[in-house]
């Protein structure tokens, strides 16, 4: 047993782990996660988690698919929850391995929840949030002195019936915010934000599939953001970073090192 693995304790029969994977990177696993991928026997995984991170898991496991995209089918979250809770009643260490961190929009509290009330132990195992983490390896950091003693973190993509967000109030907290979820929304979005006064010319970066081979980073303003994602520039998954913050990679990036570069070096 190598002296990583017995940080984490054994994932004991019947019982289930909600993982985060971090934006999708391996690298960027948290050691437990990695040692819960080594001893799970069933993995239900979303849609964004990447093979590499997949790949960590033991020779033998069931890796089931349960993911949740907008605009496409997907599964229905009730269904995702009595599967859990089945797959713990017939004995197995069940891992629900979830982009990002769980419990940031990452409907880890509904589970955990639905595991509480069927009486099944579980454990959580938090994530590097994929909202931070976007930004943070291109240089754009949540909060600095000179900008920010706040951020928001929202999503655009509100729950059934849960109605919808108050942008233009958001708008006036005069924090930055970060956005998840929020590629079809945001012409709708960048409407309430500017409504509630924050200015056209406001800087936003959008970073597109963080940390995979696919990223794309998009700096613009938030007069701009609609018609470049009704023009499809924009495409989810992506965090989109609105607020003085964007600005500061400007003054990073000549000695910044590119993240993939940085990572295979």
């Amino acid at each position: 047993m190598s002296a990583l693995s017995r940080l984490t304790p054994a994932i004991e029969p019947g019982t289930v782990w909600l993982v985060g994977a971090g934006p999708g990177d391996p690298g960027l696993l948290t050691v437990h996660a990695a040692n819960a991928l080594a001893q799970a026997d069933v993995v239900v995984h979303d849609a964004l988690i990447g093979e590499g991170v997949l790949a960590l898991a033991r020779e033998g496991a069931v890796l089931e698919y349960a993911g949740k995209r907008g605009g496409k089918p997907s599964a229905v979250q009730r269904d995702i929850c009595e599967r859990l809770i089945a797959l713990a009643r017939a004995g197995k260490r069940v891992v629900r391995l979830k982009g990002g961190d769980p419990f940031v929009f990452g409907r880890g509290g509904e589970e955990a929840l639905a595991l509480a009330q069927a009486g099944i132990r579980f454990r959580i195992v938090p994530g590097v949030s994929s909202g931070l983490a976007a930004l943070a390896i291109h240089g754009v950091p949540a909060t600095t002195r000179d900008t920010n003693h706040a951020v928001v973190l929202a999503t655009g993509h509100a729950a059934e019936g849960a109605g919808g967000t108050d942008w233009a109030a958001l708008a006036r907290t005069g924090a930055p915010i970060v956005l998840y979820m929020a590629v079809s929304t945001l012409p709708s979005i960048a409407a309430g934000l500017i409504e509630g006064g924050l200015a056209a010319t406001t800087p936003v970066l959008v970073v597109h599939a963080a940390t995979s081979t696919r990223e794309e980073i998009i700096e613009a303003s938030l007069a701009e953001l609609p018609a470049l994602a009704q023009a499809g520039r924009i495409a989810s998954p992506a965090i989109v970073a609105i607020g003085a913050i964007a600005r500061v990679r400007a003054a990073l990036a000549e000695h910044l090192l590119a993240y993939r570069q940085a990572a295979s070096a």
